[in-house]
């Protein structure tokens, strides 16, 4: 991604971290980050994204000086870093988060003429004391000033008891997705609970995740989750499997180290693997495939994905179950409008495509699921 500052002093309202600045206060309901993709969809920050020229999905990201007080052992935000960066200054799934005026972006968004490429909104919430309650103001002044485009809540389930979700839904909030993050509950405690410091609990989330079923209903929850912190394939898939079971869907991320997080050391998710669960999370999420169907081996690898060959190239050339998964848009479920470019890898080595796949990227996707050492993606 090539971003480019702007000529002019940014205005007063809008703040883009810049290295060795001190970020002034900033504290959400008033603020709100939101990745560089929506920025410059909104035109807030000049610049080009590779082979794509917008995001569809405005993320927006609640923001505290004092930062998240949890302590995720992947995430650029986390609370261990609070001694060594500012916090409006770390990264978070690999790129900047400038941070603007609620009351400027819903300013553009009715007024400004690149609106119609936003189809939905996102409110992520953070581990702190106001998310709840800052989540829900936002939320309304949203759906007052816009009503037409729909909200969906990343939530914090952590802080979170039954009463909030419905607060959120009654408020007109349309999905509701919760960051499980880790496929096991071992590698979700080692990554995100005691062992490192923080403060979120596998049972709890999982509750969460029925209440939002029971609550928000089928096609309008689901849960993101990261692919290569530890966990097998088989383990993977069966959490896939349980939310599908559930009623949501499941939004994958490869995994991919972020500069200064306690796993900046490990290697990114290896790209078989990758491909492997990209294809058997759609299969279930949207073919009618089922997990029970799917053959593992000895290390928890797909060896079958439980559905005809035929059904299987089809889908493989189709390029969709490659694409970036999250909350859909307007005209198919299966296409995520929340396509966050580049947020899980670089673009020469794209791992969730914002875009529909050409020829070129198809056989690399099928060499990759063959076991080959391929990763550049270079346009033909």
């Amino acid at each position: 991604m090539n971003t480019h500052p702007h000529t002019a002093p940014a205005p007063v309202s809008f703040y883009r971290p810049q290295r060795g600045h001190k970020a002034p206060t900033m504290r959400s309901p008033e603020y709100v980050q939101m990745s560089t993709a929506a920025a410059i969809t909104l035109g807030l920050m000049q610049g080009q994204m590779y082979r794509t020229d917008c995001t569809h999905c405005l993320n927006l990201l609640l923001t505290y000086p004092e930062g998240c007080r949890a302590n995720c052992s992947y995430c650029g935000l986390a609370r261990h870093r609070e001694e060594s960066k500012d916090y409006a200054e770390r990264n978070f799934i690999r790129v900047e988060w400038p941070a603007a005026r609620f009351d400027e972006v819903l300013e553009r968004m009715q007024n400004g003429t690149d609106r119609g490429r936003f189809e939905r909104m996102c409110i992520s919430m953070i581990t702190h004391p106001d998310s709840d309650q800052d989540a829900l103001t936002l939320l309304q002044r949203w759906v007052r000033a816009v009503p037409d485009i729909p909200v969906s809540i990343l939530s914090n389930p952590t802080s979170m008891q039954r009463d909030d979700l419905l607060r959120l839904r009654d408020h007109g909030a349309e999905i509701f997705t919760v960051a499980l993050d880790a496929a096991s509950p071992g590698v979700f405690a080692q990554t995100r609970g005691a062992p490192v410091g923080g403060p979120h609990r596998w049972e709890h989330y999982w509750r969460v995740l029925e209440w939002a079923a029971e609550i928000f209903g089928p096609e309008h929850f689901g849960t993101h989750l990261i692919c290569g912190m530890g966990e097998t394939e088989q383990e993977m898939l069966e959490v896939c499997q349980r939310v599908c079971d559930l009623g949501g869907h499941n939004h994958l991320f490869a995994f991919f180290p972020e500069q200064g997080s306690l796993m900046e050391q490990w290697q990114p998710v290896a790209r078989d693997q990758w491909r492997r669960v990209q294809l058997g999370r759609f299969i279930i999420d949207y073919a009618d495939g089922r997990f029970e169907n799917m053959q593992f081996n000895d290390q928890g690898q797909v060896i079958d994905f439980g559905i005809l060959p035929a059904q299987q190239d089809a889908l493989i050339a189709s390029g969709t179950p490659f694409r970036t998964s999250g909350c859909p848009g307007k005209e198919n479920e299966a296409i995520s409008v929340c396509n966050r470019p580049y947020g899980d890898s670089t673009p020469t080595d794209i791992r969730s495509f914002p875009f529909a796949l050409n020829a070129h990227d198809l056989d690399c996707v099928r060499r990759q699921l063959a076991g080959e050492a391929v990763g550049t993606f270079n346009e033909e």
